[in-house]
């Protein structure tokens, strides 16, 4: 596992952008799914991918919404999925394998707000761990046919730098007792990593690899936005005047800069024969397991080993599959 988690030295910075990673990139022949990529960093996902050739699948709650949001942009369609239903996700995989088209690169980006009272979906999942994991590792599951076909396929789970501040609660993962909005998330995060471990260690073989990235804070989406004014003030992510303050090295990021390493995870030849990785600023992220208190004016994102245990991926995928028979 520690053997991985090492910078390449890719030449990108906090500040590059999906554009400037993708520069020279031709992705023609290429077909993607990325789950909210009508919005935010997943927008400007989509907008590099089909600029550079790929074909892609947007797919969201709102398919009308995502229509009018993606007007303009070539190589884009839009579809519905509800990450919260079982019934529209097995739907939705349904569609895209009724193409016959492989899938080269599946991106799971779409997330939830973290609600200030304990949520729970119809089977009484706590919604943020449902949907940011769960309703991801159904999709995939679903979509395997398609991935497999492509010979050599991608899967990028974004996470977040929250994954530093949690682990998975065993015996509670809906956190019935003692909620939280923000350890929900954390957890919710750290299983995004864990699920890219797990899939690249069972399904390398089959040239599918699993990644998860972390975006840096981009206090325009709507996912940031939730928090408030107040808290995003706080953060410094926004100033006295509502406008977005923008620090890449503090990871403070442009929409276009945070969907870099989203694009990077999908493409980049630099990572070829490497799966199971936490990435960040377009890179692979060092390890770093030093344990500090939340510091809003200096977020850490680098990755952790609890985030990269293979015993938890392993634990949580079979977790995840039990909990999708229920």
């Amino acid at each position: 596992m520690n053997q991985k988690q090492h910078p390449l030295g890719s030449g990108f910075t906090a500040a590059s952008t999906a554009d400037e990673v993708l520069a020279g990139t031709d992705l023609t022949g290429k077909n993607v799914v990325i789950t909210g990529g009508h919005a935010g960093i997943g927008l400007e996902a989509t907008r590099a991918l089909a600029k550079a050739g790929a074909h892609v699948i947007t797919a969201s709650r709102d398919p009308g919404n995502a229509t009018r949001a993606l007007s303009g942009i070539e190589n884009v369609e839009a579809d519905r999925l509800d990450l919260l239903d079982p019934a529209s996700i097995d739907a939705f995989a349904a569609r895209v394998l009724g193409t016959g088209r492989p899938l080269h690169i599946l991106i799971n980006n779409a997330g939830v707000p973290a609600p200030d009272e304990r949520t729970v979906e119809a089977r009484g999942y706590e919604v943020q761990f449902a949907a940011n994991h769960l309703g991801h590792f159904h999709l995939t599951q679903r979509l395997l046919p398609a991935l497999r076909a492509a010979g050599r396929a991608r899967v990028v789970n974004v996470t977040s730098g929250a994954q530093r501040m949690s682990g998975i609660h065993w015996d509670d993962p809906h956190l019935a007792s003692g909620y939280d909005k923000n350890l929900a998330y954390a957890q919710s995060k750290t299983a995004n990593v864990l699920f890219a471990v797990e899939l690249d260690r069972r399904w390398a073989q089959d040239g599918i690899r699993g990644y998860a990235t972390h975006p840096g804070i981009v206090a325009g989406t709507s996912l940031n936005s939730s928090a408030g004014q107040e808290q995003l003030r706080a953060m410094g992510l926004i100033d006295a005047a509502g406008r977005p303050v923008i620090d890449p090295e503090r990871e403070k990021k442009t929409p276009q800069q945070g969907a870099a390493t989203l694009v990077f995870a999908a493409t980049s030849p630099l990572l070829d024969g490497i799966g199971g990785v936490y990435l960040r600023n377009s890179d692979i992220s060092e390890l770093d397991d030093e344990v500090r208190p939340f510091d809003p004016a200096h977020p850490t994102s680098t990755a952790m080993s609890h985030s990269l245990d293979p015993d938890s991926a392993r634990r949580l995928w079979e977790l995840s599959e039990e909990l999708l028979k229920a």
